[in-house]
C-alpha cells in the first residue's frame, strides 16, 4: 500500500486524520518530502528563507486496524530509496558548532551511484530514517521532537534491515515517518545530515510478548535501547536502565550482574544532540543475548 508524500503531518497527534487504514501484518510504502518540505531549491535558500511551519513533515499517518493502546509495533525496514540532490544547512547558533558559525550557508549534495558527493568528496550512502513514530496519548508532539513515541530520533541505525519496536499509546497507532538522510554521522552536530526526499518500504506487524517503555531497535548484530530526554546525560541513563531491566527480566542474571555484563560488552552511544530532546542509545550484542538464552521473537 502506497502513501503519497502529499499526505503528511507536522505533529504526531491522536487527532490526525489517517491517510490510510491497514490490517496487520501489512506492507506499506511511504513517499517522503525532505525535512524542509522541498523549500530549498538552490544554495541561495538559507535557513532564514524557510517557512519553519513546514519543517519536518512526516508522511501518513497510517491507522493500523486491531492495534490497541499498550500493544507494541514491530516495524521492519525493508528498503530506503533516496532522491538527489541532498541538502545540508548551517546557521549561527544552530547545532553544537553554531556559536562559531558566522553566517548561514546551504549546500546541495549530488547523489549518484550509491554515493553522495560533498564538495567532490564521495561519501558512501547509508540511508536512514530520522522521523518514525506513533501518536502520543497526550498532547501532540511536533515531528521535530523525539520521545517514547519515537519521532525525530535521528538514529543512524534505523536503516534497511533493522526492526524498530514502538510502544503504542493510542488505538490504531497512527504511524508516520519522514526526515530521510542519505548519510549522517552520529550526533547530527551541524543541524542536518544529508537531507533527502525518498521512499521507504516497511513491513508492519504486532510484536508479541514484548514489554518496552521506549523505542527498541534490532539490527543485524545488536539490540539497541533508545531514549530521549532534556539532556544527553538523562537520555543515556534511561537507555542504560532500560537495557539492564530487560536483561534482568529476560535472563537469569540479577540486575547487578546485568549491569556488570553491560559494562563489559555493551556501549552507550549518542544518536543526536540537536533536537529539543536529546537522544541516546545503549547497544548489546545479539550474540551475547543468544548465549544468555533470550527467547523473545526479535
Amino acid at each position: 500500500m502506497l502513501i503519497k508524500r502529499e499526505k503528511h503531518v507536522f505533529a504526531m497527534d491522536k487527532e490526525n486524520t489517517p491517510a490510510v487504514k491497514a490490517s496487520l501484518p501489512c506492507q506499506l510504502t511511504f513517499e517522503t518530502l525532505d525535512c524542509f518540505s522541498g523549500q530549498i531549491k538552490s544554495e541561495n535558500n538559507t535557513i532564514e528563507t524557510l517557512d519553519f511551519s513546514r519543517v519536518n513533515p512526516a508522511t501518513g499517518p497510517a491507522y493500523l486496524d486491531g492495534i490497541k493502546n499498550g500493544d507494541v509495533l514491530a516495524i521492519q525496514i525493508d528498503d530506503i530509496r533516496v532522491q538527489s540532490p541532498g541538502v545540508m544547512v548551517a546557521a549561527p547558533k544552530a547545532g553544537i558548532l553554531g556559536p562559531l558559525v558566522q553566517k548561514s550557508e546551504t549546500l546541495l549534495v549530488p547523489i549518484e551511484n550509491d554515493k553522495a558527493y560533498f564538495k567532490g568528496i564521495d561519501l558512501p550512502l547509508k540511508p536512514m530514517i530520522g522521523v518514525l513514530g506513533v501518536a502520543p496519548a497526550g498532547e501532540k508532539i511536533d515531528c521535530g521532537t523525539p520521545n517514547r513515541h519515537g519521532g525525530n530520533m535521528d538514529t543512524t541505525l534505523i536503516t534497511a534491515g533493522s526492526i524498530l519496536y514502538l510502544p503504542v499509546q493510542v488505538d490504531g497507532a497512527l504511524l508516520a515517518l519522514g526526515d530521510l538522510h542519505a548519510v549522517m554521522g552520529d550526533g547530527e552536530i551541524m543541524v542536518s545530515g544529508v537531507e533527502v526526499a525518498g521512499e521507504v518500504d516497511l513491513t508492519v506487524s504486532k510484536a508479541e510478548n514484548l514489554i518496552i517503555n521506549n523505542p527498541l531497535l534490532k539490527t543485524e548484530d545488536e539490540l539497541v535501547f533508545i531514549a530521549s530526554a532534556t539532556t544527553l546525560d538523562e537520555a543515556v541513563a534511561i537507555a542504560t536502565n532500560d537495557a539492564a531491566e530487560f536483561l534482568a527480566r529476560e535472563t537469569e542474571l540479577t540486575f547487578t550482574e546485568a549491569g556488570m555484563l553491560m559494562s563489559a560488552c555493551g556501549n552507550a552511544e549518542i544518536s543526536q544532540i540537536v533536537d529539543p530532546l536529546k537522544t541516546a542509545r545503549f547497544t548489546m550484542p545479539l550474540r551475547i543475548l543468544h548465549k544468555l538464552g533470550v527467547k523473545l521473537a526479535l
